[in-house]
């Protein structure tokens, strides 16, 4: 059964068996985090197994592409993550297999970013190994014209069916599920993308992409979560990960 659909109920409906039916909900939904305070965990999501990657203050537990000191473009910009100029990509000082991962995004004027996966370091771009959570101002970034490019599409291989977003300079949410490679994202609380690319339909998108020579593209099980410096203004704040055993 697919997570977050209905569950039908099987027995009469007196109160234990309605505690019944919700128990087998609960059981199979997406686990839905709460209304925390920017880069803070709720008790719930705490316990559920959910971890701060970015502490509000600090550029503890990140790193650079091909160095293990984060580019100087990077910095803490009141409570957000933020990047401008060129800086090379950041990325997590710990690798991640299968993982929900939930984080805040805000752009600035034509900017472009995104957010990457399961990257490693062996290549000349994070962007050859780990797929990417498009992260773009919709309405004016260079990069918009194709409907797979646009803002929370797997890029160059799924499109979002709608733009979400909101107006530049307001903070959206993104969600980010990888399961084996059956990949998920969400925006705004939309589910925007669902796809497996290990099987066939995944492959036929990846053969009809820009990454089809590439072969180490979305072949590891394991790498590293990276934020993207498209030498514009953008910031993340609230980057919180659950691994999935």
């Amino acid at each position: 059964m697919r997570a977050g659909c209905v569950v039908p109920l099987r027995y009469p409906m007196n109160p234990k068996n309605l505690v019944l039916a919700l128990s087998a909900f609960i059981s199979i939904a997406p686990f839905a985090l709460g209304d925390a305070a920017p880069n803070t965990l709720t008790p719930e999501e705490s316990s559920a197994g959910w971890k701060l990657l970015f502490d509000g203050h600090s550029l503890n537990g990140w790193r650079g592409f091909k160095e293990i000191k984060p580019g100087a473009g990077w910095r803490v910009d009141g409570d957000a993550l933020t990047v401008s100029g060129k800086a090379g990509d950041l990325l997590t000082a710990q690798e991640y297999g299968d993982f929900e991962l939930s984080f805040e995004w805000k752009v600035s004027v034509a900017a472009n970013s995104g957010v990457l996966y399961r990257v490693g370091l062996d290549e000349s771009a994070t962007f050859r190994t780990g797929p990417e959570y498009q992260v773009l101002d919709n309405a004016k970034a260079e990069d918009n014209r194709k409907p797979s490019h646009l803002a929370g599409a797997l890029y160059d291989l799924v499109a979002p069916p709608k733009d979400y977003t909101k107006p530049v300079g307001e903070w959206n949410s993104g969600r980010i599920a990888v399961r084996g490679w059956h990949i998920q994202h969400w925006l705004n609380g939309e589910k925007i993308v669902d796809v497996d690319l290990a099987n066939a339909e995944g492959k036929a998108l990846i053969a009809a992409s820009k990454f089809n020579d590439w072969s180490n593209f979305a072949t590891l099980a394991r790498g590293y979560i990276a934020l993207q410096e498209h030498g514009h203004v953008v910031s993340f704040r609230s980057i919180k990960i659950r691994e999935l055993k």
